[in-house]
């Protein structure tokens, strides 16, 4: 039977679920933070899943309106500082990935703090992807190899690279069907799930479904069974 120890997360559609009812696309942002503790919650308890990733705000990101941007930057802050105590009270790890030097001084403190105080949890390691994009994450891991006298092998750049984990499980909710530039090498045998549900209808009744049809795919990484 198939274990899908690490499960990563598109959270597509925050603003339009806000927009389908009239409201503004910060409020969709402010719904789906509640999604990400329920979902977390949920692995964290489930005995198999290990690593929890979610692509939480992109290198792409940036291109957004400069208030949405502000609120997401405010969101996040918010949201570390209120599932501190949850991640102790659950034994989760928060583990961040991507570039988080390009936000401000207040909030790389912030994000450091939660993984230092949540660093000697061992059960579920939730990752939130913070500016952060494959391609960028790939550069990055080479530019810090590419000094070796040797050749580049795949322990090496996997060893560099911000997440170090391969994909069993990579989803998106929001009905579109493309990965965005999320975790590429690590998702090279990922099976991959679709969703029209918008992210903060996204439940948990949903995600054990997507894991109990996971259980029966036939994974074979390019050989034969």
């Amino acid at each position: 039977m198939n274990r899908a120890t690490h499960i990563a997360i598109i959270m597509d559609g925050n603003g339009r679920w806000a927009e389908l009812r009239g409201e503004k696309r910060v409020r969709g942002h402010e719904a789906g933070a509640k999604v990400v503790r329920s979902i977390t919650e949920y692995c964290a308890a489930h005995k198999e899943v290990q690593r929890l990733t979610l692509y939480a705000f992109s290198t792409e990101n940036w291109k957004r309106p400069k208030v949405e941007v502000e609120f997401l930057m405010k969101l996040l802050e918010k949201y570390l500082k209120s599932e501190l105590e949850n991640y102790l009270k659950n034994n989760i790890r928060f583990e961040p990935i991507g570039d988080i030097r390009a936000f401000s001084s207040s909030l790389q403190k912030i994000i450091k703090d939660v993984a230092e105080k949540s660093a000697h949890c061992d059960g579920l390691i939730q990752s939130l992807a913070l500016n952060y994009g494959a391609h960028d994450e790939m550069l990055r891991a080479i530019n810090k190899i590419k000094k070796a006298d040797e050749d580049i092998t795949e322990a090496m750049l996997y060893n560099a690279l911000d997440c170090k984990d391969s994909v069993d499980l990579l989803i998106r909710t929001g009905g579109d069907h493309r990965l965005s530039n999320f975790l590429l090498w690590q998702s090279a045998y990922a099976e991959l799930f679709f969703t029209d549900t918008l992210w903060p209808d996204f439940s948990v009744k949903e995600l054990e479904k997507m894991l109990n049809n996971f259980t029966k795919i036939e994974r074979k990484f390019g050989g034969l069974k």
